[in-house]
């Protein structure tokens, strides 16, 4: 698909990556704080958190401090596409574009048969992934979506524990931020060198892929160690394919 004027352009800055990793992992934190997580100076995590904020991926909220003057600002992740207007318009135009593209290609499988309103949580994820460049493969039946390349592949060695949180988080929210049944439940990473696997689910479904997930709820160190193995045994595997070819 054509790349937008809307892509996502920041997520693959490392500093921006650590403080929204700061944001997802606690919510509600000042810009000094952030700063101090994130390990930059002030003005530029303001800077980041800007860029962030102006990509839908987070939002600000003065602080009610109950004293006089302008209070601080905190930090939350969008968990509701109407807690930021970019949130909001891609949420829109993504429904938009998905109807259309059914209505010219009719065969097209992005969840008809889950109903309107998986189907809108499944436009949203897909816009989320093509837009950050990693060429959604969605099935609707499986409720799995493919995904590749790793747009954090270039950070995954200094960064791997926020790598993995940010990005299950970020698919969760993206769920999360229009109503509706799918939720993320399991993160596959590296079901080839290059790739990850994310399975869906609803509340009264379970998954088809079972094997090697990851519930998306482990903690950092969790996911990161999970995905390092899953690393290793993807490039073994690829190498021994190599040798055998």
């Amino acid at each position: 698909m054509p790349r937008r004027t809307t892509d996502y352009r920041g997520l693959t800055e490392s500093s921006r990556l650590r403080l929204l990793h700061a944001v997802q992992r606690r919510p509600g934190q000042s810009l000094k704080s952030l700063a101090a997580a994130a390990g930059i100076h002030v003005n530029t995590a303001r800077d980041h958190l800007r860029v962030l904020e102006d990509e839908g991926l987070l939002y600000r909220a003065p602080a009610d401090t109950g004293q006089r003057g302008r209070p601080p600002m905190q930090y939350f992740p969008v968990d509701d596409s109407a807690q930021n207007q970019a949130a909001r318009g891609r949420a829109a135009e993504a429904s938009a574009r998905g109807a259309l593209l059914r209505r010219i290609s009719p065969d097209l499988d992005h969840g008809d048969h889950l109903g309107h309103s998986a189907q809108h949580q499944l436009d949203v994820l897909y816009e989320h992934l093509d837009d950050a460049g990693m060429e959604p493969v969605i099935d609707s039946t499986a409720l799995t979506v493919g995904v590749r390349p790793c747009l954090y592949q270039g950070l995954l060695e200094d960064e791997r524990p926020v790598v993995c949180s940010v990005h299950a988080n970020l698919v969760r929210q993206q769920l999360d931020q229009v109503d509706g049944p799918l939720t993320l439940r399991r993160l596959h990473p590296f079901t080839t060198a290059h790739s990850c696997l994310l399975v869906l689910g609803t509340d009264d479904t379970e998954p088809a892929t079972q094997q090697l997930g990851i519930d998306a709820n482990r903690t950092d160190a969790e996911l990161a160690d999970f995905a390092l193995r899953a690393q290793q045994r993807a490039l073994a595997e690829g190498q021994e394919t190599a040798c055998q070819v």
